[in-house]
């Protein structure tokens, strides 16, 4: 069984001049919960190839042990060199898409027709669709195939206004992730400050920040199997 694990292409915060990209316990952590769990992964971005880590994630977690062996490891990080692009990735080999978060999401994440076909393919043929921290940014314009967004309904969370207001870039954002995402019609669950907050809705699961990258990743290996 195979897990789609989708990261952003996009390296600029905004016209800030800053770097972003991916966030790397967002992926760290998820890559280590899948392929314990005996799930094969394959890294995607919305254009394919080389992508961008945000260099902020790789100094604010320097001593987390699971992010370093991560990156120690010139396999997988020659994997998110050369991602497949979303264009060429084939829905029906997978069993679930999970999109990494990072600030990049916010920019090529979106509007990618890409994004939400694959969402839409994976999440129609029966199979999991599932995000962290900013990573719903992809699901916020996806509509399944009777005209609804695939979110209205359901229980979801991701990175909160609350949130990017206290790391001071909710000015730099192109829109307001919560904000849009309640706008769809889901039931935004929100936590405290920074804390592990993990919603299951079925076949979507989706988790709030950094600190809910693995328990999300585990709910998705419990989703898949069951």
């Amino acid at each position: 069984m195979a897990v789609l694990l989708v990261v952003t292409g996009h390296g600029q915060m905004g016209n800030t001049g800053n770097p972003t990209g991916w966030y790397l316990p967002e992926v760290a952590h998820p890559w280590k919960v899948f392929t314990e769990a005996g799930l094969k992964v394959t890294f995607a971005s919305p254009k394919g190839g080389k992508t961008p880590l945000d260099p902020s994630s790789v100094e604010a977690f320097k001593a987390d042990p699971v992010c370093t062996k991560f990156m120690e490891n010139k396999d997988v990080m020659g994997q998110l060199d050369s991602t497949a692009s979303l264009a060429d990735v084939k829905p029906s080999d997978f069993k679930a898409v999970f999109f990494a978060g990072g600030h990049g999401t916010m920019w090529d994440f979106p509007d990618d027709v890409n994004v939400q076909k694959v969402a839409v393919a994976i999440y129609e043929q029966g199979g999991v669709v599932s995000s962290v921290c900013h990573g719903p940014a992809a699901l916020v314009n996806v509509k399944l195939s009777d005209g609804s967004y695939l979110i209205q309904g359901k229980k979801l969370t991701g990175f909160t206004n609350a949130e990017e207001t206290a790391v001071k870039l909710m000015e730099v954002m192109p829109f307001p992730m919560e904000t849009k995402l309640r706008e769809r019609g889901c039931d935004f669950v929100e936590a405290p400050l920074f804390t592990e907050n993990v919603q299951v809705a079925g076949r979507l699961v989706t988790g709030q920040n950094p600190a809910s990258a693995t328990a999300t990743a585990s709910a998705v290996v419990k989703a898949i199997k069951g």
